[in-house]
């Protein structure tokens, strides 16, 4: 069975009067003109499209497409996309094949055509269209995002259950703005909390209410020892995530409620400030009046053994093994994102077994250690397999040695190139050296595409309290139960982690004696790392009972 997912609006959009219509901004929207049989005038991209005169939803033609193995897209690009303006995308499709399948496919885009994430769920769903005996109609408005300035419409036709040779009709396609403008939003957020979890920190709120909600909220971070400025009117502030400078932005909707900060400092605090806007471009309104929530959390104290992202065109300190077939894994670009690839397809499906392995990971005094990396993947085959092993040799063919199938505790894609996130808990392995492994096999039969991104390993090691500190701090009782008490002779901050890496708990630390409750927190071995206000860090092993 097929699915498609689309939003209707139309009531929506009727019950918004303050609201005008803009025109059109797609050319021959109802592919009325073609420059011959196969080519829809104005259309920029049109596989397997051919005029039909028949089933068509308006006019006098519409656009079939056939499937076949590949993908079929069907694609115009959209310019003058005003960032902040709210935009109506339609059109009109017909599925009633058993040999095809379509979904919208569509981008936001910046001024270079470079993509932008928002509005993924809509505009690039994970459902396909049902077979069925009438048009359908796809309807759906949403905010350009901050950095917007061109709209990539395209639809796609895919085979089903392998079956080609089907086709797909589509017509009475439309992209418009609407041209009025909103003042600036009559409150702010509430609830705005940040939340250490691992490298990352977690951001929160509740959405801005009043008589003019916001269209999106711009979220402006700084590390340690540096500040932000506030917006001003006029001037939209595009997402940077560079923190090299020390501090970074992004543009979040309306909506979202959450947004998370990655691949951050150890041990660093981050304050983080949410300003609500309304509009975009030249006609952007911030409401900066009053006090704009912030919220501080700090990362904890983590050892790194290894990170690749493959953006240098590398596997890093992972390598690949090729044990038999004439495919291997390779790095590849898509959409300005560089990742590993393992595919045993090549004109058809092959045999094959081949491996990417890590360099030795070493736990000795480690307390907690994790595993986190990204996965997508599509086409039937085997499943790619997660795998330790602690009697390896670093450089021999990997499959003659020991390992341990540990595929069960991660988190895997659903098969449709869904990129999904994983974090492994390596806990089982701590003292020991051990290496880890990603194992592709495949056969003549079926052989699935794989994908793996931004692979780190990482750690906490218990140092003792006061053993990397110039000051003086003291942890006691230890183990603990309900409370401990942390004695220091400087001010700083407390961050309480759990051994997945979790922050459970971020509070202040005065000079003197700190009662720290733990009546919340379950039976088990916690980090706690504490940063004093002179720049010095201290961490300890707490155990609580």
């Amino acid at each position: 069975m097929k699915r498609f997912y689309f939003l209707l609006v139309a009531v929506l959009l009727m019950a918004t009067p303050f609201w005008s219509v803009g025109q059109n901004m797609v050319l021959n929207p109802g592919l009325e003109n073609w420059d011959n049989a196969s080519t829809p005038t104005d259309w920029d991209l049109y596989d397997n499209i051919a005029q039909e005169a028949t089933t068509i939803h308006s006019g006098t033609y519409s656009a079939a497409q056939m499937s076949d193995a590949s993908s079929q897209k069907f694609r115009q690009d959209i310019d003058n996309v005003t960032a902040g303006t709210e935009y109506t995308i339609e059109y009109w499709y017909y599925d009633n094949d058993p040999a095809a399948r379509t979904r919208i496919w569509s981008y936001w885009m910046d001024g270079s055509g470079t993509y932008l994430d928002a509005n993924a769920d809509e505009l690039r769903p994970s459902t396909y269209s049902e077979d069925n005996a009438s048009w359908q109609h796809y309807l759906v408005t949403l905010t350009a995002p901050v950095n917007a300035a061109q709209f990539r419409f395209e639809v796609r036709t895919y085979k089903e259950n392998n079956n080609t040779g089907g086709h797909v009709y589509f017509d009475d396609f439309n992209f418009s703005g609407q041209t009025s403008t909103d003042p600036e939003p009559s409150n702010y957020p509430t609830d705005f909390a940040a939340s250490a979890n691992g490298l990352s920190i977690d951001l929160t709120w509740t959405d801005a209410t009043g008589a003019q909600l916001p269209s999106g909220y711009l979220i402006l971070g700084a590390k340690e020892g540096f500040t932000t400025s506030a917006p001003q009117d006029g001037t939209p502030v595009a997402d940077d995530m560079d923190w090299s400078d020390g501090t970074a932005a992004v543009n979040v909707s309306y909506g979202a409620q959450a947004y998370t900060f990655s691949g951050l400092d150890v041990f660093t605090s981050y304050t983080f400030t949410i300003y609500p806007y309304t509009n975009g471009g030249a006609n952007i309104d911030y409401k900066t009046d009053g006090s704009a929530p912030t919220a501080t959390a700090t990362t904890p104290d983590i050892n790194v053994l290894s990170s690749v992202d493959f953006e240098d065109g590398t596997f890093g300190d992972w390598t690949p093994h090729n044990v038999s077939g004439d495919q291997a894994w390779e790095t590849y670009t898509y959409s300005g994102n560089t990742f590993a690839k393992m595919s045993g397809y090549s004109s058809g499906s092959h045999a094959n077994e081949d491996w990417l392995v890590s360099p030795e990971l070493d736990f000795t005094g480690f307390v907690s250690a994790n595993f986190t990396f990204n996965n997508a993947y599509k086409y039937d085959g085997d499943p790619l397999l997660l795998l330790v092993s602690t009697d390896y040799d670093g450089s021999s063919s990997p499959e003659t040695f020991t390992w341990d199938d540990i595929s069960g505790s991660a988190v895997w894609s659903d098969g449709n190139y869904n990129w999904v996130y994983s974090d492994v808990d390596l806990s089982d392995y701590l003292g020991q050296k051990i290496y880890l492994a990603f194992k592709y096999t495949s056969t003549d039969a079926a052989s699935s595409t794989w994908e793996v991104d931004n692979l780190f390993v990482f750690g906490v090691k218990a140092t003792g309290v006061g053993e990397n500190s110039a000051q003086s701090v003291a942890v006691y009782p230890n183990p603990a139960s309900g409370f401990f008490n942390l004695s220091s002779n400087l001010e700083g901050q407390l961050s309480l982690m759990d051994v997945s890496g979790r922050v459970v708990l971020h509070t202040d630390v005065v000079a003197g004696n700190n009662t720290i409750d733990i009546s919340n927190l379950t039976n088990g071995i916690y980090i706690a790392n504490v940063l004093l206000n002179d720049g010095s860090k201290a961490t300890a092993k707490v155990m609580v009972k």
